[in-house]
C-alpha cells in the first residue's frame, strides 16, 4: 500500500495533486501549526499576465493554534472572492468548465478552516477522478506525542504501507536506508514542468490548480496528475 501525508492547503499547484493520484490512501495533517507565511489558507493565480495572490480570511486566533482550530472570518466574502476568480479568468478558454467547480467550492458552508480546505481537497480530486482513500491524520490511531519521521513512520504502520510518496523538498528530511530498516520503501514525488498556453505574455508556471484548469482541458489536466510526475 502506498501512503502520502500532507498539510491541508487551499487549492494548490497540481504537484499536491499528482502526490494524491501517485498514493493509495492519502493523509492529511489535521492536527498541525498553521502558520501565518505558509500556504494553507492562500496561493498564487494569474492576474494582468502575473502572478497575484488570493486567500482566505481568518478569525483573530493565537499562533499556537492548529489548523483544525482555526476558523474562517465571519465576514469572508465569497461573492467577492468569486468575483476575483472571475474578473482574472472570464475569457480563459475553460473558464465555464471549472467555473462551477470554482463555486461549489468556494461557497461551501464551512467555518472551520481545516473542514473547509478538506472540502476543497476532496471537490478537486473528485473533478480530476483521483481514486486514493483521503484521510484525517487524527482518525489514525497513533500516539499523540510524536513528531516528524516518528510520527510518519506511525502513521504508514498503523495504515499498513509498504511504500511512502514523500514531497521532493522532503530528501533532506528523511532517509531511504531509515524507511527501510523499518520495512517501508521510501520514494520522493517530482512534478515535471509543464507549460500550457495563459494568456499573451510569458508563462507564469506552478500557479494553483485552478489556473491548470482554466487554460486546459480536463482530460489534459488528469492525464498530467496521472503521468507528469517521477519518482525517486
Amino acid at each position: 500500500m502506498k501512503v502520502a501525508i500532507m498539510q491541508p492547503y487551499f487549492l494548490p499547484y497540481i504537484g499536491y495533486f499528482q502526490l494524491i493520484a501517485a498514493s493509495d490512501v492519502f493523509v492529511v495533517y489535521d492536527r498541525i501549526k498553521y502558520t501565518k507565511k505558509g500556504w494553507i489558507n492562500r496561493n498564487r493565480f494569474l492576474q494582468n499576465g502575473s502572478d497575484a495572490i488570493f486567500s482566505l480570511p481568518l478569525k483573530k486566533g493565537s499562533d499556537h493554534l492548529d489548523v483544525v482550530e482555526r476558523e474562517l472570518a465571519t465576514d469572508f466574502d465569497r461573492t467577492r472572492l468569486l468575483a476575483q476568480f472571475k474578473g482574472a479568468y472570464q475569457r480563459a478558454p475553460y473558464f465555464h468548465q471549472t467555473f462551477p467547480l470554482l463555486e461549489e467550492i468556494v461557497r461551501c458552508p464551512h467555518a472551520n478552516l481545516f473542514d473547509y480546505i478538506l472540502h476543497s481537497i476532496d471537490s478537486v480530486s473528485r473533478h480530476l477522478n483521483l481514486r486514493a482513500d483521503i484521510r484525517i491524520s487524527s482518525t489514525i490511531p497513533i500516539a499523540g506525542d510524536l513528531k516528524g519521521r516518528d510520527k510518519v513512520l506511525a502513521i504508514c504502520n498503523a495504515l499498513g504501507a509498504d511504500r511512502y510518496i514523500n514531497a521532493v523538498g522532503g530528501m533532506e528530511l528523511y532517509d531511504k536506508n531509515d524507511f527501510a530498516s523499518h520495512g517501508i520503501a521510501l520514494e520522493f514525488i517530482k512534478a515535471r514542468p509543464w507549460t500550457y498556453a495563459q494568456f499573451a505574455g510569458d508563462f507564469v508556471p506552478w500557479l494553483s490548480i485552478i489556473d491548470v484548469l482554466m487554460f486546459s482541458s480536463v482530460e489534459a489536466v488528469r492525464q498530467q496528475v496521472a503521468n507528469g510526475y517521477e519518482l525517486i
